[in-house]
């Protein structure tokens, strides 16, 4: 009976853990595809920089001010979006940073849990074992109990004979 309950409660017990954890993965999982799509976008840009860099729009085949200002454009288009991976990067690490504190959380309860489930089994182990020695001397005195009885009736059966030999002898 104690067992299903603990087995209830465990179970019960890991059920909302798996369901914390699967909110967890999820969240994990939507900044790392913005991550990506932060990365993706800076790979677009560099692409785009480097045929600004190739465009030359003035006299001779050089470049004008306004293909380097474009450049620049791009260029700092691309430090912004920099800046954005590395604010997402962080949030992403902490996620891994709170996984990593809620896993060591959950190993140190589960530690625990498992030390009280070995107490308790240690516990109802020993109160089977009493258990076992008390039906054993209750079954003891129970024996006693009846051969005293049976020796009793027997004197009893040999002495109510031997009066009705001494009555039927007078």
């Amino acid at each position: 009976m104690i067992k299903n309950v603990l087995l209830i409660i465990f179970l019960f017990s890991t059920s909302l853990q798996a369901a914390t954890f699967q909110t967890d993965t999820t969240a994990y999982q939507t900044q790392r595809l913005k991550v990506n799509a932060l990365l993706n976008e800076r790979s677009a840009k560099f692409g785009q920089y480097d045929q600004s860099l190739d465009t030359r729009t003035g006299i001779f085949g050089f470049q004008t001010k306004d293909d380097i200002k474009n450049s620049n454009e791009i260029l700092r288009q691309i430090v912004l979006n920099d800046n954005n991976i590395f604010k997402e990067l962080k949030i992403l690490m902490n996620y891994k940073d709170e996984e990593v504190k809620r896993i060591k959380n959950e190993a140190s309860s589960s530690s625990s849990r498992i030390e009280n489930y070995k107490a308790s089994i240690k516990k109802l182990q020993d109160q089977n074992e009493q258990l076992k020695k008390d039906f054993v001397a209750a079954n003891k005195e129970k024996q006693i109990t009846n051969y005293v009885v049976m020796f009793l009736t027997l004197t009893l059966f040999v002495a109510c004979y031997l009066f009705y030999k001494k009555l039927k002898k007078t």
